[in-house]
């Protein structure tokens, strides 16, 4: 009886074992593929805060999830302007208008945004021993680039959240450093 007993507890953790690791390996974000960049026609990729340009013939991952969002998900802070005729485009996906770079804004990578689930919702930016609130207005696209409606700029990485000028200001970066920063975040 004791045996039994021992193999049916043994067994009932091998099974909770189990599904715990499955279930972690499902939630983890794989690439989706690869595209191809091409070259920008003169005057149609943006600069503005370093942005980066499709190279012509390289391969460029794709990615249509994200990182499970938690308590304090990681992420890559980028700098984007959301004004008219800055890099960021077009007017913003969430609300299809232009937003100040004055404001706390982000798109948000492709798997984050949700479909737009997270659209004029805030998120809280953990950052350089501060934080900031910023709205969700658009969308850091992460399934697609190198094209005019991306502005010849490569695919967003799965892990981004691309703030406005405040959003770094806020979290007191020196504009020097402005581009590239380790953070996290939850819903706020």
């Amino acid at each position: 009886m004791k045996n039994q007993i021992c193999t049916g507890v043994f067994a009932l953790f091998f099974l909770l074992l189990v599904t715990k690791w499955s279930s972690v390996e499902a939630q983890t974000c794989q690439p989706s593929g690869k595209i191809r960049g091409s070259k920008a026609p003169p005057g149609q990729c943006y600069k503005e805060n370093d942005s980066d340009c499709c190279v012509q013939g390289k391969l460029y991952t794709i990615y249509k999830c994200s990182p499970q969002v938690s308590g304090h998900t990681k992420a890559k802070l980028t700098i984007n302007s959301f004004e008219k005729g800055g890099d960021g485009d077009g007017p913003s996906e969430c609300d299809n208008q232009y937003h100040s770079d004055d404001t706390p804004v982000v798109a948000l990578s492709t798997g984050w945004f949700n479909n737009k689930q997270r659209c004029l919702n805030y998120i809280t930016i953990y950052g350089n021993g501060r934080s900031v609130q910023a709205k969700v207005v658009d969308e850091c696209e992460s399934t697609m680039g190198c094209d005019a409606d991306h502005d010849y700029q490569p695919p967003c990485p799965n892990n981004i959240v691309d703030a406005s000028k405040a959003v770094w200001k806020a979290l007191g970066i020196p504009e020097s450093d402005w581009g590239d920063l380790d953070i996290s975040w939850p819903d706020a």
